[in-house]
């Protein structure tokens, strides 16, 4: 199978996917300041079992921008914007950090929409971690110079939660943030002004949590999801051993056999 690309017609502009295989829709969600590419390792391990849609959310890589600042509920907009252009009544919904709070956001406004959820390494983002983060987190500070040195200020600041050794990964990451109309900072703050509480009590399909063991800022989070989550019509956690922020490219066949156990059971 091949993956394919279009951009299409939404009452938000046009927003741009990725998509393989056939079947019951899979819709993936990247984190800030990512792309549909976070998820380019995983797509073809999902896409013999389901139709996989990997979008650029609305606001980021190719898909249509709007104006800041950012929100999760506008992301959220076009993950329901996105499946009503392609006529799909229901789907699998999965995130990946800022993408799992939108996947959450999506599902609390739709729950007759998503048939299970799948939110990986999500910040919970509660008043405590509201007020930790109003000002960001210092990672996305490196204001563009005309001599270029954010770049290597950028990658600087990331290095240490990516894999020794594997700087392609990183080089992904830059791209997607070099994207016109994408700004990384803001995309965070969205995650920062996002008030969770009132959400998890809405969601009410089946969960899974995806937990990687080496995401310093997710995985000390995953009790705070499995204590809150108590309307969920079942809710299971995947640890990934290893797992870092990166953790769709660097752990593909892992996640796979996660999403593939909960989906298909």
């Amino acid at each position: 199978m091949t993956t394919r690309f279009q951009y299409v017609d939404t009452k938000l502009g046009q927003l741009h996917i990725a998509t393989q295989g056939e079947g019951f829709p899979l819709i993936l969600l990247h984190q800030t300041p990512r792309s549909w590419d976070e998820y380019r390792e995983l797509i073809p391990l999902l896409a013999p079992h389901y139709r996989v849609i990997a979008m650029d959310m609305y606001g980021f890589g190719q898909s249509a921008k709007f104006p800041k600042p950012h929100t999760i509920e506008k992301f959220g907009e076009g993950v329901i914007a996105l499946a009503d252009a392609l006529s799909i009544e229901t789907f699998n919904l999965m995130g990946h950090h800022t993408g799992a709070l939108v996947a959450l956001e999506t599902t609390a406004k739709n729950p007759d929409r998503v048939a299970k959820l799948i939110m990986s390494a999500s910040p919970y983002t509660d008043a405590a971690y509201r007020e930790a983060h109003k000002d960001g987190d210092g990672v996305d500070d490196a204001p563009i110079s005309e001599d270029g040195r954010h770049l290597m200020e950028n990658w600087a600041k990331r290095y240490p939660f990516y894999p020794q050794g594997k700087p392609e990964i990183l080089n992904r990451f830059i791209h997607d943030s070099l994207n016109f109309g994408v700004d990384p900072l803001d995309g965070h703050q969205a995650c920062a002004r996002y008030v969770i509480e009132d959400k998890l009590e809405r969601i009410t399909p089946e969960v899974l949590l995806i937990a990687p063991t080496e995401d310093p800022f997710a995985f000390p989070q995953i009790e705070k999801f499995q204590r809150a989550l108590t309307k969920a019509k079942t809710l299971q956690t995947a640890v990934i051993e290893g797992g870092m922020i990166p953790l769709m490219e660097e752990k593909s066949p892992e996640v796979a056999k996660a999403v593939l156990k909960f989906l298909n059971t």
